[in-house]
């Protein structure tokens, strides 16, 4: 008699069973979203040969703007840097401060605390570029607009990830201070700052790295910087130039994340 060999399953039934439901709708979804949308497989299959083409004869090879200009294509490149960096710095002050109220263990006025919470995740749910299109409508374009822009953005993102940071704190230190007597200031500078800095530290760099990508959306639709100098040559049709400053874009975007990536690393050890 020759024994069957018995197939070992890899998943648990619950969890294939699951993974099965999930995968159907998806696609459910995705052919809904389809037909919704109009978008078609065939139609971009067909239009393949109309975008190689305008791949390879418009944008490839990349090219170098003139000599004249190079230095302006550099000064956008640090306007863009200036742009990430500044707003960060200063949503990230704000955010602190505003913080300490968004804690229901930590804020002197515990009430306060949803509140806070509310109006940052409202701010956040309002991408950057829109602030930028209510902003230059009504203050005109500039680097400043896009700075504000920029700023609001990140502040409502830092104060929730501030928030969420004391909340994870040992609450321990804390309560020691309150039994002593210690006002709400000394409980934020003995206990808060010690155990959250690293906490911190590592958000402001994230957030900084995340603005770099903005910055330069912002500033395609006039917040300045390399964003505006992509624009300008692309709305010109001088597409092999735009390609070379999008690989700089990239190059720095890169370079960026890297240097923030080991720093975050090294802050968190």
């Amino acid at each position: 008699m020759i024994a069957t060999k018995k197939k070992i399953p890899l998943l648990a039934p619950d969890r294939k069973k699951l993974y099965t439901w999930f995968l159907v709708v998806a696609v459910a979804f995705f052919l809904i979203c389809s037909f919704l949308t109009g978008f078609r497989v065939s139609t971009l299959v067909e239009n393949g040969d109309a975008f190689w083409s305008f791949l390879t004869e418009d944008f490839l090879p990349p090219a170098l703007p003139k000599t004249s200009r190079i230095p302006n294509v550099l000064e956008s490149v640090v306007v863009t840097l200036a742009l990430a960096m500044g707003s960060t710095t200063v949503a990230a002050i704000l955010a602190f401060f505003v913080s300490l109220f968004g804690s229901e263990k930590i804020s002197p006025v515990p009430k306060a605390a949803k509140f806070v919470r509310g109006f940052a995740t409202f701010l956040r749910n309002i991408p950057a570029l829109v602030w930028a299109f209510i902003l230059f409508s009504s203050l005109g374009i500039g680097t400043g607009v896009g700075f504000v822009a920029l700023a609001i953005t990140s502040f409502a993102f830092l104060v929730r990830a501030f928030v969420e940071t004391m909340e994870d704190v040992s609450q321990d230190a804390v309560e020691s201070l309150e039994v002593v007597g210690a006002g709400f200031f000394t409980r934020v500078s003995q206990a808060i700052l010690p155990s959250c800095l690293s906490g911190f530290l590592s958000w402001f760099l994230y957030c900084f790295e995340v603005n770099i990508r903005a910055s330069t959306i912002v500033g395609m639709v006039g917040g300045g910087g390399v964003g505006l100098t992509l624009f300008s040559y692309i709305k010109s049709f001088q597409y092999d130039v735009a390609l070379s400053i999008i690989l700089l874009v990239a190059a720095m975007v890169i370079a960026v994340d890297q240097v923030t990536s080991r720093l975050r690393k090294e802050i968190m050890k």
